[in-house]
């Protein structure tokens, strides 16, 4: 039998193991690892590396984020976290030395605010409130020395994350990601959505796909497969294995792709988002002002930010839906049913195919 890839955790659970043991530092003595809330439902064992207490209101605590087997350039990374104890009953986190900097719009941080996303947020305030005494507040300061560093392999500065890396997750828990490994990892949700008979599997690239999926549609967990970045792997997998009824949902950020036939979505693999935004809303009547803005587009939430004053989203992403379809039926030589439809973060139904337009709308 195959061994199984170790499971690591991510820089937002390390972030919020640091914090809670700074805190129990500084409240009673120092610990080598903490038990945190994640939001799977189950709590993670960090270990800790070193806690110390600064002053009668100050200590800190670090721990060495462990990836388990998954290619991730944060894999030993040190993590910090400086807890301040105040008495206006509140939890203020921030980024220090090595974390990055949030410079454009388009992501899920606020511009100038510490590149922190709201999962390990909410993780660390959870956290904290364990132990927190009534009445207390606290100032957290998560840093990463060498996180200036690390950012320089990462996509952080196309990003417009400046200074450092980003604390991330959105689960917690980081899935080994060797290609073979992780590709076969994902088929047995295939196996378990087509055992259960439903009418219609839903393929989404991730997380926020699968969230927004059931919110939308109500629909069983189980019928909702993640496909990571192998769109095109795992709809060719679905119709081996007997699928007749595929939606392809999901955000824009990964769906455009598929309109240029590129079914590997991961960023080294190909990226078009903008250009392929761009030369359908040029189609839509777009001028060549709000072309140029969508081309030197952060992120595909910034572009349709300036499609939705032209009133050109539905124009838009209609189209490029429906080119979805196209390609994602020749990829499977036509062997099921496809239905697209795109996203936005909030929910908003930006784009469909025209087979499910009436489903939807």
């Amino acid at each position: 039998m195959r061994r199984v890839l170790k499971y690591g955790n991510t820089t937002g659970a390390y972030a919020t193991a640091a914090a809670k043991a700074a805190l129990i530092t500084l409240l009673d003595k120092p610990v080598d690892r903490v038990g945190i809330p994640s939001p799977l439902g189950i709590r993670f064992e960090i270990l800790i590396k070193e806690c110390k207490k600064l002053s009668d209101d100050t200590a800190i605590a670090y721990a060495l984020k462990n990836a388990g087997e998954d290619i991730d350039v944060t894999d030993k990374m040190e993590i910090f976290a400086t807890v301040k104890l105040t008495d206006d009953g509140k939890i203020s986190i921030a980024g220090g030395k090595g974390v990055g900097t949030v410079t454009k719009q388009g992501l899920p941080v606020a511009v100038g605010e510490a590149a922190i996303n709201p999962t390990p947020r909410k993780m660390i305030k959870e956290a904290i409130k364990e132990v927190l005494p009534s009445g207390k507040g606290v100032k957290i300061t998560i840093s990463a020395p060498e996180g200036e560093e690390v950012a320089k392999k990462t996509q952080n500065s196309k990003l417009g994350i400046v200074g450092g890396v980003s604390i991330l997750g959105t689960t917690g828990v980081v899935r080994p990601l060797s290609i073979k490994s992780y590709r076969r990892s994902l088929v047995p949700q295939l196996d378990v959505a087509l055992a259960q008979n439903y009418e219609q599997i839903f393929l989404v690239p991730g997380n926020i796909g699968e969230k927004l999926a059931k919110k939308i549609f109500n629909i069983p967990e189980d019928s909702i497969v993640q496909t990571g970045d192998f769109m095109g792997y795992m709809l060719q997998k679905a119709v081996e294995k007997g699928a007749k009824n595929i939606a392809i949902f999901g955000h824009p950020g990964k769906l455009v792709k598929l309109a240029a036939g590129i079914f590997n979505t991961h960023h080294k693999m190909g990226d078009a988002r903008m250009e392929i935004i761009a030369a359908y809303a040029g189609a839509a009547g777009a001028d060549t002002k709000l072309i140029q803005k969508i081309v030197n587009s952060n992120t595909t939430e910034e572009a349709i930010q300036f499609l939705e004053p032209a009133k050109l989203i539905q124009q838009t992403f209609n189209p490029i839906a429906e080119q979805v379809y196209v390609r994602s039926l020749e990829k499977i030589g036509n062997k099921a049913k496809i239905n697209v439809i795109i996203v936005s973060m909030n929910g908003t139904v930006l784009g469909t195919s025209k087979n499910v337009r009436s489903f939807v709308n």
